[in-house]
């Protein structure tokens, strides 16, 4: 199906379920519940999470299959946001040609990043992309003021030209929308007592990042994908056979980059308010905890890493001190001032520390990241399927 394998079809399958019931799956309990205060359902999170898959995704293809790390990532998904706010600003509202143009911009920048980055390896490779990352920043932030807004950042103002559109009345704000549709727009379906809410800009994200996943399975997969492998294995003796691997890095480099810039561009429809944070070096870091947490080198991994950090940092980090005195209510007074003394520096302000120990014990104990960790929980069904028990205890080889 599509070029793909039985195991990669099964995988896009499972890609495309997720994406398109996450909100479902992801917003459990029902409107006027306790424990409603923590869906996740809200469009915004749910955004989040498909654009920063495809953050991750376009990572991967770099750092996952040619082992070269890059600090300073966050530098294309700054460079495709203003590039498509700017498409915004001068001609239409339409999210399309701000995509478009955000790709293209951001693989430019990748380019010339690229081209000079990779003259080195290892940590002075990523030390290199680091600081492009803060020299963008800093430009970004207050030498090109007139162009990124500084500190403030830019948005559309029904002054823009936007050649494309008709002229806003005074007043009148400037919306993100795809031939008319608005990307804030939803609609609501009452199952019982749960409400679900169907976001345009969501699905238009998530989308895109079926066909951004399926196209990183294609390259895994093709000959250009087997090379950068051979990079990450030994690049050193690639070259001796006479193989100059550097066009290779150079252009899983700039689909890396192109990646990101799709995801700049996607942000700016969610959200069209632009500022230089996104490309400070904590969003670099970011996407690599999401690649390693998830599993580096493996197809879904980065999206799995992507979805969990973000899912923690919008929903741990809102439980206070009153919603675990709300969870612990049923407990004797000591015991429970007890639990809420030990859970309360995880939570909250505190979300940082339980992500941070989560992954140190990924690190350590599932190298492979939560792929790996899938994986081991579905061979031990395996070898107790494959080796059932007789009455008496005894095990009996399968057939």
């Amino acid at each position: 199906m599509l070029g793909l394998s039985k195991k990669d079809t099964s995988l896009l399958i499972i890609v495309c379920i997720l994406a398109l019931f996450a909100p479902f799956i992801l917003n459990p309990f029902p409107e006027g519940s306790a424990m409603a205060q923590f869906n996740a359902g809200y469009p915004d999170l749910m955004q989040r999470l498909v654009i920063f898959g495809i953050f991750a995704i376009g990572f991967n293809i770099l750092f996952g299959l040619t082992g070269y790390l890059s600090f300073g990532h966050a530098a294309f998904l700054g460079v495709g946001s203003y590039a498509a706010i700017w498409m915004m600003k001068l001609l239409t509202m339409n999210v399309i040609p701000a995509i478009v143009v955000s790709i293209i911009v951001a693989g430019a920048f990748s380019l010339l990043v690229g081209w000079i980055s990779l003259r080195r390896s290892g940590i002075y490779f990523s030390i290199l992309t680091l600081a492009f990352a803060q020299m963008s920043y800093a430009l970004a932030y207050s030498v090109l003021t007139p162009i990124t807004g500084g500190e403030t950042g830019l948005q559309p103002k029904y002054t823009d030209p936007r050649i494309f559109d008709r002229a806003l009345e005074q007043g009148e704000s400037a919306r993100a929308n795809l031939f008319g549709l608005q990307m804030n727009s939803s609609a609501e379906l009452s199952v019982g007592n749960w409400l679900f809410t169907f976001n345009a800009g969501y699905y238009l994200a998530a989308i895109v990042m079926i066909v951004a996943f399926y196209m990183s399975i294609r390259i895994f997969r093709s000959p250009f994908g087997l090379m950068l492998r051979a990079v990450k294995s030994n690049q050193n003796r690639m070259n001796y056979t006479g193989m100059n691997s550097k066009p290779y890095t150079l252009a899983a480099f700039v689909i890396s980059g192109m990646y990101a810039g799709l995801a700049g561009g996607l942000l700016v429809a969610m959200d069209t308010q632009v500022g230089a944070e996104r490309m400070f070096w904590t969003a670099s870091g970011e996407v690599v905890l999401m690649t390693i947490l998830g599993g580096a080198g493996t197809l879904i991994g980065p999206v799995l890493g992507a979805g969990f950090i973000k899912y923690m940092e919008n929903i741990v980090s809102k439980i206070n001190k009153g919603i675990l005195e709300q969870w612990f209510a049923f407990l004797p007074d000591g015991i429970e001032d007890l639990l809420i003394t030990l859970v309360y520096p995880f939570i909250g302000k505190g979300w940082h520390l339980t992500l941070g120990m989560i992954f140190m014990l990924v690190v350590i104990f599932l190298p492979g990241g939560l792929v790996e960790g899938g994986q081991r929980v579905a061979a031990m069904f395996r070898r107790k399927k494959s080796n059932p028990e007789t009455p008496d205890g005894k095990t009996t080889p399968a057939e």
